[in-house]
């Protein structure tokens, strides 16, 4: 049986309350599916939390604000863990959030393309 860890789900929501401008911006087009997939926020992933999360694509939406400009050795180590465990890590800031809402959501609805979902349909692969 596999061994139950917990989540810091206090951590979780404190994150999404003090979510930035951009970050709701972003949410509200990424909730409900809008984009054609599910996405959650704040959600762990190992030892860190990702922005948005879509666990079916296996991608990971990053906003990055003015603080990043300073980890950016963390973030690589963040990005590198991320890709380790198999997700796909997209990064915008939160100027191209604010001021290009569009082709951002365009970049991440292409990126949901790239990739087929982990369990296609028989009738999407021409099966019965």
């Amino acid at each position: 049986m596999p061994e139950w860890k917990t989540r810091n789900t206090q951590r979780a929501r404190d994150l999404r309350n003090a979510a930035t401008p951009a970050e709701r911006m972003l949410w509200t087009h990424l909730s409900r599916s809008q984009l054609g997939a599910k996405f959650s926020r704040q959600m762990p992933v190992g030892p860190y939390y990702a922005d948005f999360l879509c666990r079916s694509h296996r991608l990971v939406v990053e906003l990055d604000g003015h603080s990043h400009e300073m980890q950016t050795e963390h973030d690589g180590l963040r990005d590198a863990f991320l890709h380790r465990e198999g997700y796909r890590v997209m990064r915008f800031t939160n100027d191209e959030v604010l001021n290009d809402m569009e082709g951002v959501a365009i970049a991440i609805q292409v990126a949901l393309k790239d990739r087929p979902t982990p369990d296609p349909s028989r009738k999407r692969e021409g099966g019965s």
